[in-house]
């Protein structure tokens, strides 16, 4: 019996995190990493080197595989629809993936769902900028459509004086997508993933939280969160994969908007494994990682359900320790329950590293679990007991609005 090659373009830590999946099923995982260096190449036996911008090296690297699918969205368009009609299997396919590609389509293709979007508009110069802002409200945030991730390529503008600050951006990129500001109470991302024969399921919506724009923690399920408007952000993402013709996983983000149309606003979309979801690894029947490789291969989803009360997810990033392994002793005793995920990334100041998943035991309160979780990434990036870190929603900088996760 043979079991099939999954490709996958892209040697990140998405890419590393899908191979423990691969092995358990038996799969056979390929990876198109940018270089030797690069964290997916040491968890899988096969990680040739090559630039998934050149077409001749994608079409290698599929000859040899039975499903290509991405660890990032940057692959050229082009270059996909050349491989699926050469034969290739391409997953998700690029009609859907332009719009995690490129942040105005996907403006458009939300308006025309009908879904809750803020305001926003295709801008070519500053004074489009200053136009939009004098219309809608000051301040606005001006996005790079296309590349951006993790806060980069977004800024927020003030005033109109603001707005020439950014005058360099067009010369760089046009247009650009301005948005208005959004006044949200916290951030949420529903995760689903989609066969290509059309089955879908999704997870518990959850709370992200954001530190400089980058994703700091992750609580599953929101807490508090009105059963309205889970239900109505589950069906949006879902309506959105099945009308997207989405496969494999989708993120799709989200400002809680209390007292606003449906309670929240749509604010980007991922259409691979994501940072929201590295819960699901420890703290959900089926990780996110799992669900990918099963829906990209058009096997039967797995079971979402959550297996415990809450689950809580903390990113560390590069600090004042470039020694992770040595801080394990103190960070695995203190956290017995918690489990730890490295990247194997070398130490740089705001590199995410890895994360932690805690699940709550019986009667366990979601404070407690953050704690948890705090004091262990606390210590593997500090290297030292210090305590758990400040958990609480004041940590959503001004400045993460807007800002997409990875």
């Amino acid at each position: 019996m043979t079991f099939p090659v999954i490709g996958v373009v892209g040697g990140g830590q998405l890419a590393r995190m899908m191979a423990p999946a691969a092995v358990a099923l038996g799969f056979e995982l390929h990876v198109l990493a940018e270089g030797p260096d690069v964290c997916a190449v040491a968890a899988v036996a096969h990680a040739p080197i090559g630039d998934y911008g050149d077409l001749d090296v994608l079409r290698r690297f599929a000859a040899d595989v039975d499903v290509l699918t991405f660890d990032h969205e940057h692959v050229p368009s082009g270059h996909l629809r050349t491989l699926i009609a050469e034969g290739v299997n391409v997953q998700p396919r690029p009609e859907a993936l332009i719009h995690a590609q490129d942040k105005l389509v996907m403006r458009a293709a939300i308006e025309r769902l009908g879904l809750p979007n803020p305001r926003w508009s295709a801008v070519a110069s500053v004074p489009d900028v200053v136009a939009f802002g004098d219309l809608h409200g000051w301040p606005v945030v001006l996005k790079m459509p296309r590349g951006g991730y993790d806060g980069k390529g977004v800024k927020v503008l003030d005033d109109a004086g603001a707005a020439a600050t950014a005058a360099d951006w067009f010369t760089a990129m046009s247009p650009l997508l301005v948005e208005a500001k959004v006044d949200f109470s916290r951030e949420l991302a529903a995760l689903v993933a989609r066969t290509p024969d059309g089955e879908a399921r999704a997870w518990p919506v959850v709370q992200s939280v954001q530190v400089d724009g980058v994703c700091d923690e992750v609580i599953a399920p929101a807490p508090d969160l009105p059963p309205v408007v889970e239900g109505a952000a589950e069906e949006a993402a879902l309506r959105i994969a099945t009308e997207l013709g989405v496969t494999g996983v989708m993120a799709v983000e989200l400002f809680e908007t209390p007292g606003q149309g449906q309670g929240f606003l749509i604010n980007e979309l991922a259409m691979r494994p994501h940072n929201s979801g590295h819960w699901t690894m420890d703290g959900s029947v089926t990780s996110q990682f799992e669900q990918h490789l099963r829906a990209v291969l058009n096997l039967p989803l797995g079971a979402t359900g959550i297996l415990g009360d809450v689950v809580v997810m903390k990113n560390f990033l590069g600090g004042a320790n470039t020694d992770l392994f040595g801080a394990y002793p103190a960070a695995l005793a203190a956290g017995p329950a918690v489990k730890v995920h490295s990247y194997g990334k070398s130490v740089r100041p705001g590199r995410k590293l890895g994360h932690v998943n805690v699940v709550s035991r019986p009667g366990e309160s979601v404070a407690a679990v953050r704690a948890q979780a705090a004091t262990v990434a606390t210590i593997i990036r500090d290297g030292a007991a210090s305590g758990p870190t400040q958990t609480s929603e004041s940590t959503q900088t001004s400045d993460s609005t807007q800002k997409g996760l990875r």
